[in-house]
């Protein structure tokens, strides 16, 4: 029986035996995780062998997941895909561990600013770059023409769009949902007027402050709450995520819309099944993030995912060594055509495939140059959803009294005053 019972372990390792598994924690995709998992396996040449594992489709879910089952010291988990707000809540916690000092400069090497800064905590890299995303300013031809505006030297300000938008009777398509996704474009607001919503990311839960009470919070409200209380972003606003912008851009009433690059191959292959109009590609152009004020550049969100390796793994160095195989350049590239995740590491954007299925990839590349990632503090989860319950719904955004309702709210709850 004792026989019987060890041929069948044998059979179940699939003669792998003997070969150390590593766990890859990913966040839902189209594949292209798993596929770079079983060409990075082959590569190792028996070395190691790499295995995914599908986190929860939010980013929240997928945050809160990883957090207790590092809290708990969990082994199994060795590579992790993380949304970087929620790195610097993992690596305070010494629930990363530590890049090897011969991997940094590996990690680092030729990648883009926005994307590096994501990747760290405290002046030092943390996780390795992935892929990195980035919201452009999308545009139906049309419309800017009609309105006189440049978009291509990417100067465009927001009061342009709205006045745009209005004269035309336009809709302007933004994330309005109580979501994160609202809170990526507060950031990205208060950011490109200038500002921090968190002024000092390493303080505790006492000492931290904010920067939404300041001018930067308020142009940010402005714009906010002006396209929400003239009813720019149209009557549903109030629940749309960047797939209802989508549709609301490819519509009759679209003009101008800010979102990630997704938004292209979904609209290339709804013409390619006649669902849309072909003619609608070629009025649909792209520039850089809009500007808040004329003399200040953008800072357009970031996104995308980096990999960490968890602390408690018992094969931290293969870790790492599958992840410089999991980031080479050539594997963003794939990744960026099969998935359309964009790459972090500038190399990749001088291969021509991508001209060729993203022609707006040189954009993205500039984009994420100028990238700023949302707040870096142990504290973001309160910080997203502190802001979203006081800056919701945009109608109501007022930008003499919203940034100093939020502010008071956020610090209440950090220092147990309050609950969300």
């Amino acid at each position: 029986m004792a026989s019987m019972s060890l041929l069948a372990l044998t059979a179940c390792a699939g003669g792998d035996e003997g070969t150390p598994t590593l766990s890859w924690y990913t966040n839902p995709d189209a594949g292209g995780q798993a596929a770079i998992a079983a060409s990075c396996t082959e590569a190792a040449d028996g070395a190691y062998r790499i295995e995914t594992v599908s986190l929860p489709r939010e980013a929240a879910s997928q945050r809160e997941q990883l957090a207790r089952r590092l809290a708990a010291k969990d082994a199994s988990i060795d590579l992790m895909s993380l949304d970087p707000p929620y790195i610097p809540e993992l690596a305070e916690a010494g629930f990363l561990a530590p890049i090897p000092e011969d991997k940094v400069e590996v990690f680092s090497e030729g990648v883009l600013e926005g994307a590096l800064a994501g990747a760290s905590w405290r002046d030092e890299l943390v996780t390795a770059p992935f892929w990195a995303n980035t919201q452009l300013l999308w545009y139906r031809v049309s419309v800017a023409e009609e309105a006189g505006l440049d978009l291509e030297s990417g100067a465009v300000t927001w009061e342009q769009l709205i006045e745009a938008a209005t004269e035309q009777d336009k809709l302007l398509a933004v994330q309005g949902a109580k979501a994160e996704s609202f809170m990526v474009w507060v950031n990205a607001l208060v950011a490109s007027a200038g500002g921090q919503i968190v002024t000092d990311p390493a303080a505790d839960s006492e000492t931290l402050q904010l920067g939404l009470d300041s001018e930067a919070g308020r142009a940010a409200a402005e714009i906010v709450g002006r396209i929400g209380s003239e009813g720019l972003g149209g009557p549903g606003m109030a629940t749309a995520d960047e797939n209802a912008n989508l549709s609301t851009f490819q519509s009759d009433s679209g003009s101008f819309m800010v979102n990630w690059p997704f938004v292209w191959p979904a609209t290339v292959s709804a013409v390619e099944g006649g669902t849309l109009e072909e003619p609608l590609l070629d009025d649909i152009g792209w520039a850089l993030y809009p500007r808040v004020t004329e003399d200040a550049e953008p800072a357009p969100p970031l996104g995308g995912i980096n990999l960490g390796v968890g602390a408690f793994s018992e094969h931290t160095d293969l870790a790492y060594e599958a992840l410089e195989c999991i980031v080479a350049p050539e594997n963003q590239v794939e990744y960026f055509i099969s998935d359309g995740n964009p790459p972090s590491n500038e190399a990749a954007y001088d291969d021509p495939q991508l001209a060729e299925e993203f022609p707006m990839a040189e954009t993205i590349r500039e984009s994420l140059e100028l990238a700023v990632p949302r707040p870096q503090t142990p504290y973001y989860n309160e910080l997203s959803i502190g802001l979203q319950e006081t800056w919701y719904p945009a109608s109501s955004v007022d930008p003499e009294t919203t940034p100093v309702e939020a502010t008071d709210k956020i610090l209440s709850v950090l220092r147990g005053e309050a609950l969300l």
